[in-house]
């Protein structure tokens, strides 16, 4: 069936949320913090918010990257004051596992697509190592026109939806490991590869890359998202979980932050951070140009702060009478 017309899976966990819905005062208190979500298969990401918005009982809900509907893994989902610090997850480095399927290409890059070209490509274990090397380190992609880009005020998957294309400028990326952890040979060999990127990377982009260096096409078959930053599928959990148990499935503010440079302070200072104080440059020793970092004070995070110039000013405050 087409996917729209598939029942949707949130509908067999809508008892279990409604049991999980906050009913007191006191549990209806904004939670602030961190899920990690292993997102199951069939499910946007905003369904995934949407649904943990009822769980947790409070509007103020975002995700940190997008996972397409049929790709699972790694989704970080920040509640409450939490959301004010999505923007230092957003460009972390990130890793997947996907499986390559070679001499087949789709509209959309991916399983989910129409068809558009179909050949035998027995490409073996040596071809493909001989041509890994050019999507290695620094290098450019052309966004596909499924993903969320905007061009002339449009998001290009919205143009893909009206049957337009539109020309779209190649975007740099970095891959800092691609490898291929199995094969299975064939007239339509299918690869499974792990790449750690930066954030901005089309791993649909790469396989069909992958293809064409090979000479034919391919697309990409599946997608599993293994780690943002530092946060992995060791961390995560899935959604059943987090409506079982919400409370154990949220970390706190500092464990969010934890890929940042930290600079623990005295409580004379922790007031001036409440308060959205600039320093002096020096004053914090982890802070440098253009570099984040947490300001934590009795354990709990009061602020992030970056340098600039002469100065080391606040970019977010969450604790206090600016928070």
């Amino acid at each position: 069936p087409r996917r729209h017309d598939r029942p949707h899976p949130g509908r067999a966990l809508s008892r279990a949320y409604a049991r999980a819905m906050p009913t007191t005062d006191a549990e209806r208190r904004t939670v602030d913090g961190l899920v990690v979500v292993d997102k199951p298969t069939g499910w946007t990401s905003h369904d995934v918010v949407a649904k943990l918005r009822g769980v947790y009982g409070q509007r103020r809900i975002g995700h940190a990257g997008t996972l397409d509907p049929d790709a699972t893994g790694v989704l970080l989902v920040g509640l409450g004051r939490a959301t004010r610090l999505l923007r230092f997850l957003q460009e972390a480095g990130k890793e997947y596992e996907g499986r390559v399927a070679f001499g087949v290409a789709t509209d959309t890059l991916d399983a989910a697509g129409t068809v558009l070209e179909r050949a035998e490509m027995p490409v073996t274990a040596a071809d493909l190592d001989g041509v890994l090397d050019r999507f290695r380190g620094d290098i450019h992609q052309v966004p596909p026109m499924v993903s969320a880009i905007k061009v002339g005020g449009r998001r290009l998957h919205e143009l893909a939806r009206a049957g337009t294309e539109v020309e779209r400028a190649p975007r740099p990326v970095h891959i800092s490991r691609l490898e291929v952890l199995d094969l299975e040979p064939g007239p339509f060999p299918v690869a499974t590869i792990r790449v750690a990127c930066s954030s901005g990377t089309y791993i649909r982009t790469l396989a069909a890359d992958l293809g064409a260096a090979l000479g034919g096409c391919a697309h990409l078959a599946a997608l599993r998202r293994t780690r943002v930053g530092s946060f992995t599928l060791d961390e995560a959990r899935p959604l059943d979980a987090v409506v079982a148990d919400p409370r154990a499935a949220t970390l706190d503010l500092v464990t969010m932050v934890r890929d940042l440079p930290t600079e623990t302070v005295d409580e004379a200072t922790a007031i001036a951070v409440r308060h959205g104080s600039v320093f002096p440059a020096g004053t914090f020793a982890a802070a440098t140009d253009g570099q984040p970092v947490a300001v934590v004070g009795d354990g709990a995070l009061l602020a992030v702060y970056e340098r600039r110039g002469a100065g080391i000013k606040p970019v977010v405050v969450v604790a206090g009478s600016a928070g």
